[in-house]
């Protein structure tokens, strides 16, 4: 049985985040890829496979060269997460600047 692999398996790997960043502006041959990483080719194929199985990059075939593309559009699901976390962070944030607000006016108050 073949594991079910997602978008957030994808981007936890330092390395895979970094392969996507190399590849989301142009894209890179495998043996590119792996020349920039201190790891072993078979290692960095093994990455790539799970970003393909997320669907965060394709790869084609051209001539002798594997060539990997970028996918992002998988990542609006990421944003979509992160975001409902941004808007609790940010009503907290609100919420303590309004705390504060209401100190200060209270000190100088009573310093009057």
């Amino acid at each position: 049985m073949k594991a079910r692999r997602d978008v957030y398996q994808a981007i936890a790997d330092p390395t895979r985040r970094a392969i996507i960043n190399m590849i989301a502006s142009q894209p890179h041959n495998v043996n590119a890829i792996a020349e920039k990483f201190d790891v072993t080719r078979q290692a960095i194929s093994l990455h790539i496979q799970i970003l393909t199985d997320c669907g965060l990059i394709k790869v084609k075939q051209q001539g002798r060269d594997r060539v990997c593309e970028a996918q992002l559009q998988q990542l609006s699901e990421v944003s979509a997460w992160v975001d409902q976390y941004r808007q609790h962070f940010e009503s907290k944030l609100d919420a303590m600047e309004q705390y504060i607000e209401t100190i200060m006016s209270d000190r100088s108050k009573n310093k009057k």
